[in-house]
């Protein structure tokens, strides 16, 4: 690797690797700031951000073309942690043939009746597409963990809900991920890491804008109160089952500009690692497109030349032609 490319290299590590986390040291949420931006400007790191998507357009139609790796990309966090923001903004631009974003919410009556990961594993992408799952099968280790009465309505047997059900539920989720990085999907897991200040300004911003009171419900208000609860549960989830096959990403989530440049930096490293190619034509295939080509140039030379339209005649004084 050249200079410049080594240096491109350390340069889009310093918006992975401080909030990468895959197990391979202890984890502390509360040691991860929400207001981090890695010594950057607003300006500077919406230029990086532009250069950022633009690499990310290019890696994706060879994903597509490619045909064999496929991307899910999870986002989790708090509500108005920014995660709709995130997906428009970072995915812009991207081929709309080659990505699906779906938006996981309350389960619904033919959902609880399946287990807790099916309506998921239904939705993940095919080879050579990106799937994105704003929530996911995590909601199962969060929101039912703070409101148990959500468990009561999901029809385990009640002699399989004991006091381990959450750790058995880290084994399900991890041993699920580890078996579709061995079949091809690369999984990346964002938090977007609010602070409770910012959420409140956030909410405040949809409460005095009426094109935004559409986002607020009271239930957030509610929910805002359980924060410690939520924050306990986020710590345990990404502990157990933060992995190599599935890492997460603790992205500060206070400046959206700073978000939207570590969340797409770690989704252009994932895909450059894959060494993605164009698929290679067959020398029957070349002889093909060499053939279709003299074709067309053939019928380009042969054409007929248009004839020129004859001038119309000028008018003399008295309206008839000259």
């Amino acid at each position: 690797m050249g200079k410049n490319g080594k240096s491109a290299k350390q340069d889009i590590a310093r918006f992975i690797d401080p909030f990468r986390i895959d197990g391979s040291r202890e984890f502390h949420l509360r040691s991860h700031a929400s207001d981090e931006c890695a010594g950057l400007g607003k300006k500077e790191a919406k230029d990086l951000f532009g250069a950022s998507k633009k690499r990310l357009r290019d890696l994706q139609e060879k994903l597509y073309a490619h045909d064999r790796w496929s991307l899910l990309l999870i986002f989790q966090g708090m509500d108005a942690a920014g995660k709709d923001s995130a997906i428009e903004h970072v995915m812009t631009g991207v081929n709309p043939q080659g990505c699906e974003v779906y938006a996981f919410k309350q389960p619904s009556t033919l959902e609880l009746d399946h287990d807790f990961m099916w309506r998921c594993l239904t939705a993940l992408p095919q080879r050579g597409r990106i799937g994105i799952f704003n929530r996911s099968y995590y909601e199962e280790l969060l929101i039912v963990r703070v409101h148990p009465e959500v468990l009561a309505k999901e029809k385990v047997p009640a002699r399989l809900v004991t006091k381990n059900i959450w750790h058995e539920r880290f084994e399900d989720i991890t041993a699920i991920e580890k078996y579709l990085a061995r079949n091809g999907t690369v999984i990346l897991k964002f938090f977007l890491h609010v602070s409770k200040g910012e959420q409140r300004k956030r909410f405040l911003e949809r409460l005095d804008q009426p094109a935004k009171n559409w986002k607020f419900s009271a239930q957030d208000v509610a929910e805002r109160a359980l924060w410690d609860k939520y924050q306990a549960a986020y710590q345990d989830v990404l502990r157990h089952t933060a992995t190599r096959d599935a890492p997460w990403f603790v992205v500060p989530a206070d400046h959206k500009w700073f978000t939207r440049l570590v969340i797409s930096s770690a989704i252009v490293d994932a895909l450059e690692k894959l060494d993605l190619a164009y698929p290679a034509k067959p020398e029957a295939s070349q002889a093909e497109l060499k053939k279709a080509r003299e074709q067309l140039e053939k019928e380009s030379r042969g054409r007929p030349a248009v004839p020129r339209r004859a001038a119309a005649p000028k008018a003399s004084a008295n309206g008839q032609g000259a």
